[in-house]
């Protein structure tokens, strides 16, 4: 379920995979194969793209459907 969220959350907010890639320090190619599922993408780079996207970890990997955590 992570894998659709990235790519939407991307798409929502009108960022091409270069632009994320470049904010992870990776080259567009090793981000397409985190997004495509080919490679499992590292916990830092979710929590980078969680702070990004200003939304929960939670809301990325699928375990809740609120964007962001109320403390």
């Amino acid at each position: 379920m992570y894998l659709k969220r990235l790519r939407d959350l991307r798409e929502d907010n009108n960022y091409t995979q270069k632009y994320i890639a470049k904010l992870l320090y990776m080259k567009q190619q090793q981000y397409s194969r985190y997004e495509s599922g080919e490679y499992e993408i590292p916990l830092e780079c979710l929590i980078k793209l969680s702070k990004l996207y200003n939304v929960s970890l939670d809301y990325i990997v699928g375990l809740t459907a609120k964007k962001k955590t109320t403390v």
